[in-house]
């Protein structure tokens, strides 16, 4: 808003000849930050909302396949597998969100 009105000011100071004040309130404008960097935010969001469920799913569509064949032995081992897997994936996002909180807890 506040830089659409410096425009419109500039553009009536031009009109009437006042050039150096013209090009003050121009300089004055302000300019949006490039965005740098990956969105993490972003990236970790799509992965628990999209990803996740989805392999979740295959899982348990191997888990079902093969306790209907009568592998009871591979599913229980499997699943074990996967709870420990979803374990440290937990534990690694609980470091990402909280990590930063814990190195100025410990280095401070």
């Amino acid at each position: 808003m506040i830089a659409m009105m410096l425009a419109h000011t500039a553009r009536d100071l031009l009109a009437h000849g006042a050039n150096d004040i013209a090009q003050a309130v121009l300089a004055a404008e302000p300019t949006p930050a490039p965005r740098t960097g990956i969105n993490t935010d972003g990236v970790v969001e799509f992965i628990a909302t999209k990803i996740a469920p989805i392999l979740l799913a295959v899982l348990g569509v191997i888990f079902i396949s093969r306790a209907g064949k009568g592998e009871m032995s591979r599913v229980l081992t499997s699943s074990a597998i996967a709870i420990v897997g979803l374990a440290f994936i937990a534990g690694a996002a609980t470091l990402f969100f909280v990590g930063e909180s814990l190195i100025n807890l410990i280095f401070e």
